[in-house]
């Protein structure tokens, strides 16, 4: 039997690509390199190269779980009721979310919107019997939908325009030396910026999620024609701001995001600002967008912790801390926000009033 041969380096096609054709949008660029990366590898977790919020804790998604059962429960337990979660991980998330949701009467079918085959074995053992999805077309068009995407967001590229002293233009990808770095491409983009801030400075940079904005549109759709609420969780910002927000992370570590393409998870924050209006434009109801750490403080993990603290003193320590990194303002409290939607005539969620 012959071993199959290992992948191309994607920076080589890249090169090959740009000198056969010319520039790469960084859209493009980012695009590629996070379809390489996560097809590849399981890369969440200690071993991997990043850890998500469910991975530091069980309270996490248990507090998620208990905000779906509580919103549902208050629009009046309608059936059938599907949980969706959008890049599930290993589906430590559902997993938690859902034992806590059936406490209280909330059994839904679960969904999972997942591209990463190297992660669907993964979430099939940890959560049986839930339903793989593509994209969310598949998802049944009846019955309300529970949204959860926990840092989903942030990976989808991003297009970056640059205000040049002949106007706005397309950031593009060259190589140069042994690394990549961005160049402004020649067609005008001007049509592209909104008016109010097509007269900024020259090098100024806008960055957009055409990925991100699709995605809200989507769900914020289906939130207005079957019901249900939504829940998106990612660092990024509630107000509109200017500049470049790519990194790379690998082994728990940034790194130059323009040096091996496709060996690293590369984000960028997220607008929450613009994803609220796309939201709303479509009849669907913005809770509000607030930091993390108050979201969970709101609903409770203080007492969660010191409960599980007391089941299992040994382990106090560890939950502690734990949570300090979900709440601490200089940790995961404030750089995350929790984004959350639901249907016209469903109630508001917990945690967006305070």
């Amino acid at each position: 039997m012959s071993e199959t041969a290992p992948a191309e380096p994607l920076g080589q096609i890249f090169r090959r690509l740009i000198g056969a054709t010319g520039p790469i949008s960084l859209m493009h660029y980012m695009g590629e390199s996070n379809a390489r990366y996560y097809a590849s590898r399981d890369p969440l977790g200690s071993a991997g190269d990043f850890v998500t919020a469910p991975e530091i804790s069980q309270m996490f998604g248990e507090l998620i779980g208990l905000w779906l059962a509580d919103i549902w429960i208050k629009a009046g337990r309608e059936q059938p009721v599907h949980y969706v979660e959008l890049g599930p991980g290993r589906g430590t998330l559902a997993a938690d979310a859902l034992r806590a949701a059936r406490r209280y009467g909330l059994e839904p079918g679960v969904h999972f919107v997942e591209s990463s085959t190297a992660l669907k074995d993964v979430q099939l053992a940890t959560v049986p019997g839930a339903q793989w999805h593509h994209d969310l077309s598949t998802v049944p068009l009846y019955g309300p939908v529970l949204v959860v995407a926990n840092e989903f967001l942030d990976a989808l590229p991003v297009r970056q325009l640059v205000k040049t002293p002949d106007g706005w233009r397309e950031r593009m990808v060259v190589p140069e030396g042994e690394r990549f770095v961005c160049i402004a491409g020649s067609q005008p983009m001007d049509a592209a910026v909104p008016e109010a801030r097509r007269a900024a400075p020259d090098g100024t940079i806008i960055e957009t999620c055409p990925g991100a904005a699709a995605t809200i549109y989507e769900v914020a759709g289906r939130l207005t024609e079957q019901g249900g609420a939504a829940l998106f969780i990612d660092y990024g910002h509630d107000r509109i701001r200017d500049g470049s927000t790519l990194q790379a992370v690998r082994a728990h570590l940034k790194v130059d995001p323009f040096v091996n393409p496709g060996e690293a998870d590369l984000t960028a924050h997220v607008d929450f600002a613009t994803l609220a209006s796309i939201a709303q434009s479509r009849g669907c109801k913005w809770l509000g967008t607030v930091p993390q750490g108050r979201w969970l403080r709101e609903l409770g993990i203080e007492a969660r912790a010191e409960a599980l603290s007391q089941v299992a003193p040994q382990h106090a320590g560890a939950v502690r801390t734990a949570m300090e990194r979900l709440i601490g303002e200089g940790q995961m409290g404030a750089l995350f926000k929790v984004m959350g939607l639901a249907a016209p005539g469903w109630p508001d969620g917990a945690g967006f009033h305070g």
